[in-house]
Protein backbone atom coordinates (compact mmCIF):
# COMPACT_ATOMS: atom_id res chain seq x y z
CA UNK A 1 0.00 0.00 0.00
CA UNK A 2 1.35 3.40 -1.00
CA UNK A 3 1.29 6.06 1.69
CA UNK A 4 0.70 9.61 0.50
CA UNK A 5 1.37 12.25 3.16
CA UNK A 6 -1.31 14.83 3.68
CA UNK A 7 -0.01 18.38 3.59
CA UNK A 8 -3.26 20.26 4.11
CA UNK A 9 -2.32 21.36 7.61
CA UNK A 10 1.07 22.55 6.44
CA UNK A 11 -0.46 24.71 3.72
CA UNK A 12 -2.90 26.21 6.20
CA UNK A 13 -0.05 27.05 8.57
CA UNK A 14 1.86 28.73 5.74
CA UNK A 15 -1.18 30.86 4.84
CA UNK A 16 -1.50 31.78 8.50
CA UNK A 17 2.13 32.90 8.65
CA UNK A 18 1.71 34.98 5.51
CA UNK A 19 -1.40 36.60 6.98
CA UNK A 20 0.48 37.44 10.19
CA UNK A 21 3.37 38.91 8.20
CA UNK A 22 1.01 41.09 6.14
CA UNK A 23 -0.75 42.26 9.31
CA UNK A 24 2.59 43.23 10.90
CA UNK A 25 3.62 45.17 7.78
CA UNK A 26 0.28 47.02 7.72
CA UNK A 27 0.57 47.90 11.42
CA UNK A 28 4.11 49.23 10.94
CA UNK A 29 3.10 51.30 7.91
CA UNK A 30 0.08 52.74 9.71
CA UNK A 31 2.21 53.55 12.74
CA UNK A 32 4.77 55.38 10.63
CA UNK A 33 2.32 57.10 8.29
CA UNK A 34 -0.57 57.53 10.76
CA UNK A 35 0.18 61.09 11.81
CA UNK A 36 0.76 62.19 8.22
CA UNK A 37 -2.56 60.73 7.11
CA UNK A 38 -4.30 62.32 10.09
CA UNK A 39 -2.88 65.74 9.22
CA UNK A 40 -3.86 65.27 5.60
CA UNK A 41 -7.47 64.47 6.51
CA UNK A 42 -7.53 67.45 8.88
CA UNK A 43 -6.33 69.76 6.09
CA UNK A 44 -8.93 68.35 3.69
CA UNK A 45 -11.82 68.78 6.14
CA UNK A 46 -10.75 72.31 7.05
CA UNK A 47 -10.47 73.21 3.36
CA UNK A 48 -13.97 71.88 2.68
CA UNK A 49 -15.50 74.04 5.41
Amino acid sequence: MLYLPREEGQGLAEYGLILVLVAIVVIVILTIMGTRVSHLFSRITSALQ
